[in-house]
């Protein structure tokens, strides 16, 4: 079975309980249509489970098949600069079918992000190195799609409908 390389740290962006019994971890691709459809699945497991969940997400963009993928995925590096990455990741994910980046801009305006702010983030060279050291920390774990899921360093390769999924969590508590 395939480990988490590397382990969850201070680079990542964590939500949830850092002490929680749980850690998942979600390798994701914004423009993915199964990342769409397992992004409602993870918010409901996360409120099922409130702090017994910490749930971390790192990108994995697949930008031959998604060209849109990394420029949303530069969008919520950008925004965690103003630390709102995680209303950037939610309104991303909300509006799956509109990721151009007048798209993005839009939404950085919306969740309340300085736009001269976000446009200058959205450019600097540091976001795109932890994108790709995101992409390489996949590579280095196994990932071969999006989503990928890891709970407690261990790849999960079962199903991931909510119902199967959340057993699965609720017997590691």
């Amino acid at each position: 079975m395939a480990k988490l390389k590397p382990a969850v740290n201070s680079n990542d962006h964590i939500q949830g309980n850092e002490d929680a019994p749980i850690e998942l971890v979600q390798y994701g691709d914004y423009q993915c249509p199964h990342c769409g459809r397992a992004y409602p699945i993870i918010k409901s497991i996360q409120k099922k489970l409130g702090n017994n969940v910490k749930f971390v997400f790192r990108n994995f963009p697949l930008s031959e098949i998604h060209p849109n993928a990394m420029h949303a995925a530069l969008a919520a590096e950008a925004a965690s600069a103003q630390n709102k990455f995680w209303e950037m990741h939610d309104i991303i994910y909300e509006n799956q079918q509109h990721l151009y980046d007048v798209d993005l801009v839009k939404y950085a305006v919306k969740i309340g992000l300085d736009p001269k702010q976000f446009k200058a983030d959205f450019e600097a060279p540091q976001y795109l190195e932890k994108i790709e050291i995101d992409f390489e920390s996949g590579v280095r774990s196994g990932v071969n799609g999006t989503p990928s899921f890891f709970i407690n360093g261990q790849k999960y390769d079962e199903d991931w409908d909510e119902a199967p999924f959340l057993a699965h969590l609720r017997s590691l508590i």
